[in-house]
């Protein structure tokens, strides 16, 4: 594969599934013996995505028609 002319790769189809890479996440490059491995970062060492702890916890009952007329004034 080559470098671009600024410094990016793409990280082929099957090593993105195979290893559960997606597009939020960060990686890095570790160099360890003349050699450089990509290192996806995943728990304390990524940065936080901010709305990613509130995914799924909302209980509310309500149709997106009345949360908009709720959230607008009754408008």
């Amino acid at each position: 594969m080559r470098v671009t002319t600024k410094g990016q790769v793409t990280i082929p189809q099957e090593i993105r599934e195979k290893f559960g890479i997606t597009p939020a996440d960060e990686v890095d490059f570790v160099e360890e013996k003349g050699r450089v491995y990509l290192v996806v970062l995943k728990g304390k060492n990524a940065k936080p995505r901010k709305f990613r702890k509130l995914r799924g916890i909302a209980n509310v009952k309500m149709t997106t028609e009345e949360i908009m007329a709720l959230t607008r004034g009754g408008k």
